[in-house]
């Protein structure tokens, strides 16, 4: 498992993460405890020491099942995330006493004595903007409760705000073959800053498995359900913000990119290791198989410069015009 330095902590972290969503909630059917830390622990024998997580999923499960297998692996690194647990338009979220609850919280379940990375979760832009936040970051951090930040973002436009503040030192952006725009409006600018990118929904929440039909449905409790629309949360963490149907369709105009590279999932999870600025991608699962599915990506061949092109021009062509939501 190659590693890659995450902007300015001096991290090195597996280039393959993992996500925990998927294993906290809002999923469909929630993940057996077993199978879920069968799959953490893994994850970590195969070389993976970056796992991403957030308080809210599954009501501080997540963080729970991560506190239970590695409270004893300091040479794991675990990023997690906070805000979402209040009212996220609620300046009062975002003071110190706030933020230090839910960190408490957080590291509660965790077991640890301070968070590795500590991500604002999708705040409203007004947040960033404003900027008292991270005012408390810095507090939090000197106070060593905290050894790095970041922030989770929903836009181009929120990450170019958020790299201004100069200890931020990660962007989590939605980023995948269906969703391009970060290469050329974001990650050049990153590189510059020395700030980390952490590439989320990179399989289009399961679109990139190739695995789907136009008429497939899903759980009432999964997101892919109750969010297909944006209308819990933006649109674009469901899908990329694709509606369902036309995102199977443009799949299929790309599933050429599994030729020499086994899956469509591997090949998806590729293309986006084969952008420079990416430190790590952090795709979810459920059970070993699919970690062990994600994970064939690191050994899957790279893309050349043509096929790059490729599906640069079929992003631009076939896919923009129909993203929803901000981005």
């Amino acid at each position: 498992m190659q590693r890659r330095t995450l902007g300015k902590t001096g991290y090195q972290i597996s280039e393959m993460g993992l996500g925990t969503w998927a294993i906290g909630g809002s999923w469909g059917q929630v993940v057996d405890r077993d199978r879920a830390l069968h799959g953490l622990a893994y994850a970590a024998d195969q070389g993976v020491n970056f796992f991403d997580t957030a308080d809210v999923y599954g009501d501080g499960r997540a963080e729970e099942l991560l506190g239970a297998i590695f409270h004893q692996r300091p040479d794991i690194l675990i990023a997690t995330k906070f805000c979402r647990r209040g009212d996220i338009q609620d300046s009062a979220t975002y003071r110190y006493d706030t933020v230090k609850r839910y960190l408490t919280d957080s590291l509660r379940r965790l077991q640890r004595d301070a968070v590795d990375l500590y991500q604002i979760h999708c705040p409203p832009t007004w947040v960033i903007e404003q900027g008292d936040v991270f005012d408390v970051l810095d507090r939090l951090q000197d106070e060593g409760l905290v050894r790095h930040y970041g922030v989770s973002v929903e836009t181009i436009h929120e990450g170019l705000i958020a790299m201004n503040y100069p200890r931020v030192a990660s962007l989590q952006v939605i980023f995948n073959v269906l969703r391009q725009k970060p290469v050329a409006d974001l990650f050049p600018k990153a590189s510059a800053k020395n700030v980390g990118i952490l590439a989320r929904v990179p399989l289009a929440s399961g679109l990139l498995t190739g695995k789907f039909r136009p008429t497939d449905t899903f759980p009432d409790a999964d997101h892919r359900n109750f969010n297909q629309n944006g209308e819990a949360f933006n649109v674009g963490e469901t899908f990329s913000g694709l509606p369902f149907q036309k995102g199977v369709e443009l799949v299929d105009d790309i599933r050429w990119m599994a030729t020499g590279r086994g899956t469509l999932a591997a090949a998806a999870l590729r293309w986006i290791l084969d952008q420079p600025a990416v430190t790590s991608v952090i795709p979810g699962f459920k059970n070993i198989d699919q970690v062990q599915q994600n994970l064939a990506a690191a050994d899957a061949p790279s893309f050349s410069t043509e096929e790059l092109d490729r599906l640069s021009a079929f992003y631009r062509r076939s896919v923009e015009p129909w993203i929803r939501g901000p981005y």
